[in-house]
C-alpha cells in the first residue's frame, strides 16, 4: 500500500495566520512608497521641526517633547489607515482578496494577519522614532502602559476606518482619498500644529477626530506626565467600535 504521508491538506489556522502575517509584513517593508509614508515622512518631520522653529509649540520642555508624541500618532495613522487602505484597496481591485478568500485561510484570519502586519510595522516605527527623539533630547514622562493603550486603541480606530474605505471605494478613489486625509490630518489634527492655533469653532470639531485624540492623549502622558487620559481613550474607543463595525458590515471582497 502506497504511503502518501504527510497527508496533503490545509495547515492549522494558527500556522497559516503566522505565515500570512509574515508575508504581509515583508511585502509592506519591500514597498518603497509604503516605507516613504510610514517611516521616512514621520522621521523627517521629527528632525526638521525639532531643529527649525517653523511652527510654535506648547507646553514645557524642548520642541521635541511636544513633537514626538504627535509624530508617534502620525506614524500610527500612516500605517493603520493610509498605508493599509491603499494596499487593501488595490489588492481588492486586482482580485487578490477574492483569491485569498477562496483559499483555506479564513477571511477573518486574513484580516487578522493584516492587523498583525500593522502592529509589527508600528512597533518598528515607534522604536525608530523614539530612538531619534531621544537623540534629539526628548524626555518622555508618564506610564508606558497608558501609552500602549492609546497606541492600541488608535490602531484599532484607524484600521477600521482604513478597511472601511478600502472595502467600499474603488482603488483609485481610495488612493486619492487616503493621501488627502493624511495631509489634512497632518496639518489640522494636532500633530505638529497645536489645535489652539485654530479658531474656537474649528477646535470643537477637530478635537473629535481620532488623530487629535491620539495626539492629545500621547502628549498629555509623555510631555506632561499626566495620568490616564480617559476622555481621549473613550473617544478612540468609540471610533474603533464604529470603524470596525462599519468595515465588517460594508466591506466588499470583490
Amino acid at each position: 500500500m502506497t504511503d502518501y504521508s504527510p497527508r496533503p491538506g490545509a495547515a492549522p489556522v494558527g500556522r497559516m495566520l503566522l505565515a500570512q502575517t509574515a508575508f504581509e509584513t515583508r511585502m509592506l517593508l519591500r514597498n518603497g512608497e509604503q516605507l516613504l509614508l510610514t517611516v521616512v515622512i514621520p522621521t523627517v518631520l521629527l528632525v526638521l521641526f525639532s531643529a527649525v522653529d517653523i511652527v510654535a509649540v506648547e507646553g514645557p520642555g524642548k520642541r521635541v517633547d511636544f513633537l514626538a508624541p504627535g509624530l508617534l500618532a502620525l506614524a500610527v495613522m500612516s500605517t493603520a489607515f493610509t498605508g493599509q487602505a491603499i494596499a487593501t484597496g488595490f489588492e481588492r481591485r486586482y482580485g487578490v482578496l477574492k483569491r485569498l478568500g477562496a483559499s483555506p485561510l479564513p477571511r477573518w484570519a486574513l484580516l487578522t494577519a493584516k492587523t498583525g502586519c500593522v502592529l509589527v510595522t508600528e512597533a518598528l516605527q515607534v522604536a525608530l522614532l523614539s530612538v531619534i527623539a531621544l537623540a534629539l533630547g526628548w524626555s518622555p514622562q508618564g506610564n508606558p502602559l497608558t501609552v500602549t493603550a492609546l497606541l492600541v486603541l488608535g490602531t484599532a480606530a484607524f484600521s477600521g476606518l482604513g478597511l472601511l474605505m478600502a472595502g467600499t471605494l474603488k482603488a483609485e478613489a481610495t488612493l486619492a482619498a487616503a493621501n488627502l486625509v493624511f495631509v489634512l490630518l497632518l496639518l489640522a489634527g494636532g500633530v505638529v500644529v497645536p489645535l489652539s492655533k485654530f479658531p474656537a469653532a474649528a477646535q470643537s470639531v477637530l478635537e473629535l477626530l481620532p488623530i487629535a485624540a491620539l495626539s492629545d492623549g500621547l502628549r498629555s502622558v509623555l510631555q506632561d506626565g499626566a495620568g490616564v487620559p480617559w476622555a481621549d481613550l473613550g473617544l478612540l474607543g468609540g471610533w474603533a467600535v464604529l470603524g470596525l463595525a462599519a468595515a465588517a458590515r460594508f466591506f466588499r471582497w470583490e
